[in-house]
């Protein structure tokens, strides 16, 4: 007995692993190699291929497709039609699946409706891919990416709210919302303690 939710228009392989309390929605596929965590919701239209990892608590709005070589951990949103690519030169042609690329997609990851992430990248704890943007660098951790190509222009705490801090250099903030301090070190965000 399941202890998920699939819809009944949902294809789901043999094979593939479901975690509790996943909910699956319409017209859904998830491949028989793919690992599903706990918690999970794939909205409508969703394919999950072979090799790809989608970890506890991950929310995959409608129509996002996720290639063999992706991997999701903890609390990643993926927004509405958002793109993930795991050959970075394809041709219709040309057989490249000895190509592709591993992309890993860190916990708390926020990647916004319409986005594209090309493969062969790290997005960092907690960073903030905006509605449209382009990835094609790794990210770091808590950064606010926006652009095409995308660039950074701030920081996000785990909240969800931009931060008051330089991009470059040090510096100290409090988010409003949570409480928690933030502290900037040569360009690179943590939280404090």
């Amino acid at each position: 007995m399941s202890n998920y939710y699939v819809h009944e228009s949902a294809i789901i392989d043999d094979g593939a692993f479901i975690g509790d309390g996943s909910r699956i929605w319409h017209f859904t596929h998830v491949c028989a190699g793919a690992r599903i965590g706990r918690g999970v919701s794939l909205g409508q239209n969703v394919f999950v291929g072979n090799k790809v990892n989608v970890g506890d608590k991950c929310k995959v709005q409608n129509n996002v497709s996720i290639y063999d070589g992706v991997y999701l951990e903890e609390e990643v949103f993926c927004g509405p039609s958002m793109v993930f690519t795991n050959v970075y030169n394809p041709r219709s042609g040309i057989e490249r699946k000895n190509e592709y690329r591993q992309t890993l997609v860190k916990r708390g990851v926020t990647l916004g409706a319409n986005c594209t992430i090309v493969c062969g990248v790290t997005i960092n704890e907690y960073a903030f891919v905006g509605a449209g943007a382009v990835i094609n660098k790794d990210v770091k951790a808590y950064a606010l990416m926006v652009g095409v190509p995308a660039n950074q222009v701030g920081w996000m705490s785990e909240f969800g709210e931009q931060l008051e801090l330089p991009i470059t250099g040090n510096g100290k903030c409090k988010c409003r919302h949570s409480g928690v301090t933030y502290v900037l070190n040569d360009g690179q965000l943590s939280k404090e303690g």
